[in-house]
């Protein structure tokens, strides 16, 4: 019964992912967010500008 709870305990440090360790989905999400701006769906508000893409082209890059 013991190795229960030692074959729990390695299994949660296995699956426990790393900080820093996980590769950006969308690329240009990751630009994007390490410029200072941020993604929305639909039009940016009236005093920031749409910079780019975000999400694969789904949501838009807003910038001051």
């Amino acid at each position: 019964m013991r190795i229960l709870y030692l074959l729990f305990a390695v299994l949660l440090l296995f699956f426990q992912a790393a900080p820093g360790s996980a590769d950006p989905l969308f690329a240009d999400t990751a630009e994007c967010r390490s410029q200072g701006n941020f993604c929305r769906a639909g039009a940016c508000p009236p005093t920031f500008a749409a910079s780019g893409s975000c999400h694969g082209g789904l949501l838009k890059c807003c910038s001051k």
